[in-house]
């Protein structure tokens, strides 16, 4: 048994689908999750992942665990706990979604102070662990899905700035592989897509596959931190500001782990924008 924790968000969706498919045993689970978030076969489980006690019955009979990194609540996650209560399950082999921020942005409350506590707990849990740290996703592209279908725009700062944003999907393959075996133990992946993307590409791709165009709108760094503060908190939106502006070597290097691990090479903003361009419609 799998135990999947976010499992109805960006990459714990995917990964649950992407087990139910090979046929693993899945116990999917995060706070709200119904019988129609998950794959017939699929067990979901509503439990709090800041709660370790309410996932002490999710764990029970598994053997390998995908752990969210808690995202906007990862500050409030108890993760020495936590594991204590899937070790206690039976979980011998943790996978952990993390961020390439914890190296490249120690300086950060969020990445290289929670962040980096986080994998320091999973390292020492005396499980058998795996890291995944990706940068940006293809998928926070759907933060303009509301613009694209109104006014066929997109608007952001720093157009032609470029990441090398990762599919979720990639990233929920690399994570199935680990949970699979014992050969991926001890390694910590750097996840990316197979080419830097900018903000002004990603509007055209959007627009090829919509089959319309889309136009860039390029937002001044004070107007994009006034859209970042209505969902984050100050010293976040500062770093990501900074990311997304000055992105470091490491931040925009592409990465060779998805295709070493999956054997296959990851999919590119465009080929992300085809699949859901019906969200943009």
């Amino acid at each position: 048994m799998i135990v999947v924790t976010g499992a109805t968000g960006n990459v714990g969706r995917e990964l649950v689908r992407t087990l139910a498919g090979s046929g693993a045993q899945v116990t999917a689970t995060s706070r709200r999750i119904a019988e129609t978030d998950v794959p017939d076969g699929v067990r979901p489980r509503r439990a709090e992942l800041t709660d370790p006690e309410s996932l002490r019955p999710v764990f029970d009979g598994a053997e390998a665990l995908f752990l969210h990194d808690g995202g906007p609540v990862a500050h409030l996650l108890d993760v020495p706990r936590l594991l204590d209560a899937a070790r206690a399950g039976g979980v011998r082999r943790v996978v952990l979604l993390s961020s390439l921020g914890v190296v490249t942005r120690p300086e950060s409350a969020s990445h290289g102070g929670t962040g980096r506590a986080i994998e320091e707990a999973v390292r020492g849990s005396g499980l058998e662990w795996t890291l995944l740290r990706p940068g940006g996703f293809h998928s926070n592209a759907f933060q303009w899905a509301e613009s694209v279908r109104e006014q066929r725009t997109v608007a952001a700062p720093f157009g032609d700035v470029g990441l090398p944003t990762v599919d979720p999907a990639d990233i929920a393959a690399v994570a199935a592989v680990a949970l699979g075996g014992s050969e991926h133990a001890g390694q910590a992946y750097e996840l990316t897509g197979p080419a830097v993307v900018t903000p002004r590409q990603q509007a055209a791709a959007l627009g090829e596959a919509l089959g319309e165009e889309v136009r860039f709108v390029e937002l001044r760094r004070d107007e994009a931190r006034a859209r970042l503060l209505r969902f984050m908190p100050e010293q976040v939106a500062d770093t990501t500001l900074e990311l997304l502006g000055a992105p470091t070597p490491v931040e925009q290097r592409v990465s060779p782990d998805v295709e070493r691990v999956t054997g296959r090479a990851p999919g590119t903003f465009a080929d992300w924008a085809r699949r859901y361009a019906a969200a943009f419609k």
